[in-house]
C-alpha cells in the first residue's frame, strides 16, 4: 500500500488529540473537533493571502486533498485554478508551514481543453487535453521544453497517465504577457500546465521531488469520482 489518504474526521481527530491528548473512548470525532478542521481552513485561506484570489469553496477542496496525502515530502501546496481564464494569474505556490503565498504566475492550459477558459479535461493520451487533481511533483530533466518538472498523477482514471502522456511543468515563450496582448490570451500545451520562462525555473526548484500540486476546475464529473474527494472513510493507492 503506497500511499493511505486520510478523511476530514481523521485530520479533524488528530487535531483533537493534539489539544486534549485523547480521542473520545468509542473512537468517534465530536462535531467540535470538525469545526475546527474547517476553522483552520479558512485561517490558511485568509493568511496565505488567497483571499480574494479563489473562491473559498476551491481551496478548500485543495487543503482537504492536501491533507490526506501523506506520501507529500514538502509542505508546499501548487494550486492551479482553471476556473479562471488564461489572461489572468492563476497558479499558485504555497508554503503550507509558514502559511504564506510564494508565486503567483500565469500558467497556460491544454489545446484540447479550450481556448481562453478550460472547460474540457482528459487522463487519455493524444487528447492534448489538461487534466484535474492532485499530483505530486517528482524529479526534473532537460527536455526538448527545457528544465522540466516530471510529475505524478494520483487519481486512477483522472490523471494517472500523466507520467505516460509527458505532461510536466515548464517554461514555454507562449505563456508571457506579451503572447496574451498579442493574441488575448496565452498560448496553449499539449496538456501540461506551462510556465512563463522568467519564473519557470524558480518555480521547479521550489516545488520538485514531493509537493502536492492540485488542478481545480469547476467540474461537477470529477468531484464526484474523485477518490482522494471523496466520502469514504479511507482510500489507498496500491
Amino acid at each position: 500500500m503506497r500511499r493511505i489518504l486520510l478523511t476530514v474526521s481523521a485530520i479533524a481527530g488528530s487535531l483533537l488529540l493534539c489539544s486534549s491528548g485523547k480521542v473520545p473512548a468509542d473512537g468517534t470525532v465530536s462535531a467540535a473537533a470538525e469545526s475546527t478542521a474547517r476553522d483552520l481552513h479558512k485561517t490558511l485561506y485568509e493568511t496565505t493571502g488567497m483571499e480574494g484570489e479563489v473562491s473559498y469553496a476551491a481551496f478548500d477542496e485543495a487543503l482537504t486533498g492536501y491533507e490526506r496525502i501523506d506520501s507529500r515530502k514538502k509542505e508546499i501546496l501548487v494550486f492551479v485554478d482553471f476556473s479562471k481564464p488564461s489572461t489572468q494569474e492563476r497558479l499558485y505556490v504555497i508554503d503550507m508551514k509558514n502559511r504564506r503565498l510564494l508565486y503567483k504566475s500565469l500558467v497556460a492550459h491544454g489545446r484540447g481543453s479550450g481556448d481562453t477558459y478550460a472547460t474540457s479535461f482528459s487522463n487519455t493520451p493524444g487528447s492534448h487535453q489538461s487534466s484535474l487533481g492532485f499530483y505530486l511533483t517528482l524529479n526534473t530533466y532537460q527536455g526538448r521544453n527545457g528544465y522540466s518538472l516530471r510529475l505524478d498523477g494520483l487519481e486512477p482514471g483522472i490523471n494517472d497517465k500523466a507520467y505516460e502522456r509527458a505532461i510536466v511543468i515548464h517554461g514555454a515563450d507562449y505563456c508571457t504577457k506579451a503572447f496574451l496582448n498579442t493574441a488575448g490570451r496565452l498560448g496553449r500545451s499539449f496538456g501540461c500546465p506551462s510556465l512563463p520562462k522568467e519564473i519557470s525555473d524558480k518555480i521547479i526548484d521550489t516545488i520538485k521531488e514531493g509537493a502536492v500540486l492540485f488542478i481545480y476546475a469547476d467540474d461537477k464529473e470529477y468531484r464526484l469520482n474523485s477518490p482522494i474527494l471523496s466520502d469514504s472513510e479511507t482510500f489507498a493507492m496500491q
